[in-house]
């Protein structure tokens, strides 16, 4: 039998030849050419076309890439369709902005003029997330304004955007360039959209952040004045240090002026005051650099503050557990707070000689009583309950 006779009982796709035939289309093509068949390239481009015609799948209709199980989850391929994420790099005169997936990229002003036309065009095209980076401060205003015309927006870590940028091979950076593999991150990742603090949360969080610097600079000050021996650099450093104490009285006057002016920041800080341990200062900061509190459940709120122990393991290793990441300035007050409440907290002080009886290191059960205490102010404020002692 000729070559073209074997290609022709191949692709011959009558009801008789099919009946007559079945091993030539269940099985593959290679087999078809058994029967003394050249192999040509052209001859097995037929046959597999003759097959995929008949309605056999090309591939296991399990395997959750192949055509018969999109079919079956059409949602697979709804995923993303009609969703607009928009990426913006925000510096210190100039917004790029990145669009996704419709590939559109432009720039404007980081002025009142610029972010109204930003606020127009975004607003135009529906995004399901716009994110943009925390650069420094410049970011506020540019989030204020999107904020206003209710657009949902994450204000994310510059950190984690580079990290993203390295695990998809984007070493270049210029400022388009970031702004779409922002775009990129939004997409893939989606932050979950937080609201905006309005602007007296923006005030109280610069006061608090102003109150720590001076503290910052008073006890470098202190370091500094114990190492000189000049009576005259001494009494320099004694001034500076009664310029700065003055200055911290006043923003703490400011401070209590605030909290105490408006009702729902004086309901709260009475309601986290109420716990042993925690003082006007703890509570004053968490009120500002912690506004998430009381939102979120327990795991959320830990791992955002960086209490949580984060896992370490590979096959059967199993590491040791550890804190890292959240917000530092946040964990520095909750650790003087953990560090009295651990000593006079009827409920952490046991806890806390549980820990230590068992063997841990006192720096691990600290740590826990952070966790521990940071987890009864979140359902304080959650409840509106002041704290009872058991």
């Amino acid at each position: 039998m000729g070559v073209g006779t074997t290609a022709a009982l191949c692709v011959d796709t009558s009801p008789a030849s099919l009946r007559s035939a079945p091993s030539c289309i269940s099985d593959n093509a290679a087999s078809c050419y058994s029967v003394g068949g050249s192999g040509r390239e052209t001859d097995t481009l037929l046959v597999s076309k003759t097959v995929a015609e008949l309605g056999a799948p090309p591939v296991d209709p399990r395997t959750p890439n192949s055509r018969s199980a999109r079919k079956a989850r059409p949602h697979l391929q709804e995923r993303g369709k009609g969703e607009v994420f928009i990426g913006i790099d925000v510096a210190k005169d100039r917004l790029d902005v990145h669009v996704r997936p419709l590939g559109e990229a432009f720039a404007v002003a980081r002025d009142s003029e610029g972010l109204a036309q930003l606020s127009e065009r975004l607003t135009a095209l529906a995004p399901t997330l716009v994110v943009l980076e925390a650069t420094g401060g410049f970011e506020v205003t540019v989030a204020a304004a999107l904020a206003a015309v209710r657009l949902p927006l994450a204000v994310v870590n510059p950190r984690q955007i580079r990290d993203f940028a390295r695990a998809t091979g984007q070493l270049a950076k210029t400022d388009a360039l970031d702004a779409a593999v922002i775009a990129r991150f939004a997409e893939a990742v989606r932050p979950e959209a937080r609201p905006v603090p309005d602007a007296e949360s923006r005030l109280l969080g610069e006061l608090v952040a102003r109150r720590r610097q001076i503290i910052e600079m008073m006890t470098a000050e202190r370091n500094r004045r114990r190492q000189l021996a000049s009576r005259r650099l001494i009494k320099s450093v004694d001034r500076l240090l009664l310029a700065l104490q003055k200055e911290l009285t006043d923003i703490e006057s400011e401070l209590d002026d605030t909290i105490r002016g408006t009702p729902a920041w004086r309901e709260t800080e009475d309601l986290l005051t109420s716990v042993p341990g925690v003082g006007n200062v703890v509570a004053r900061m968490l009120i500002a650099d912690l506004p998430e509190l009381g939102r979120l459940d327990r795991k959320k709120i830990a791992a955002l503050v960086g209490v949580a122990p984060i896992n370490r393991d590979s096959g059967k290793m199993r590491g040791k557990r550890t804190t890292w990441g959240g917000r530092a300035n946040v964990r520095a007050v909750l650790y003087m707070a953990a560090l009295t409440a651990s000593r006079r907290n009827t409920t952490l002080a046991p806890f806390y000689e549980r820990l230590i009886t068992a063997g841990k290191p006192k720096k691990l059960a600290l740590t826990a009583v952070m966790r521990k205490l940071l987890t009864i102010l979140n359902a304080i404020l959650r409840d509106r309950t002041p704290w009872q002692n058991a």
